[in-house]
């Protein structure tokens, strides 16, 4: 499973990401979009990984619920979890949990890992169904016209800590009929004391999106976008904005 083989690697190979500010923004967002703040404290965060977006939410005062696919991303965020976290192992497009949700976040792309049609209209229906009314469905995603505007290319990420260092090639193949990017990624990991290498190579499938596609399955599931942003920054998307931030209402 896609992520399972380097989930005990993923929190180094993101320690340069910054989650503190990313709630902030998030934050800033509920605080704009929510029609009464002091109501908005139950959160879902689907996608959540180890954990990290949680637990700097619940410093803010909010209760979140994470889920994620990979039973090895939740077993870390288990270990990490604060009083007002709690993780489980359950697929974005099928989960059935208790109760509705003032928030629900989607992060880090978790929208464009959904490849097929059926597999975001499932996702969504999900969200309308667990999310209060008035509620905000807040998720990021990979931008279709900065995709083929740009292109995708070749990158290699290189990083370490007292124990391990990494190296992370990262290839990309387009298959444009499909408005999909193969992500092929190789890992060197090297074990200081030991010198001991493994190598780990996995396939990320990434659909890029449109906004008119995005609104069309977004109003099927009675869900009304509100907004659309450069994720962190506010600005209006571009042909260089690769990461977009949606915030929409549950109606």
């Amino acid at each position: 499973m896609v992520f399972d083989n380097y989930a005990k690697y993923y929190n180094l190979l993101y320690k340069d990401k910054d989650y503190k500010n990313e709630v902030n923004y998030i934050d800033l967002l509920i605080k704009k979009y929510s029609k009464n703040n002091k109501e908005s404290k139950r959160i879902l965060d689907i996608g959540c990984g180890t954990g990290i977006h949680a637990n700097y939410l619940a410093e803010k005062g909010f209760n979140v619920t994470g889920i994620d696919f990979s039973k090895e991303m939740i077993s870390i965020a288990n270990r990490g979890k604060s009083k007002n976290t709690r993780f489980f192992v359950y697929d974005a497009t099928s989960f059935d949990l208790s109760g509705k949700f003032d928030i629900i976040l989607s992060l880090f792309h978790v929208v464009s890992y959904q490849i097929e049609n059926q597999n975001i209209k499932d996702l969504f229906v999900n969200v309308s169904k667990h999310l209060r009314k008035n509620g905000l469905f807040i998720f990021d995603f990979w931008y279709g016209p900065a995709v083929l505007s740009e292109g995708p290319s070749v990158r290699i990420k290189r990083l370490e800590d007292n124990d391990i260092k990494i190296v992370r090639l990262a290839e990309p193949e387009m298959m444009v009929n499909n408005n999909i990017v193969k992500v092929n990624y190789e890992l060197l990991i090297t074990d200081k004391l030991s010198k001991k290498s493994e190598t780990i190579n996995e396939t990320h499938n990434m659909r890029y999106l449109f906004i008119p596609e995005i609104e069309s399955y977004l109003k099927s599931c009675n869900l009304n976008a509100l907004h659309y942003e450069e994720w962190m920054t506010g600005n209006e998307p571009s042909l260089k904005t690769w990461g977009v931030c949606c915030i929409a209402k549950r109606i």
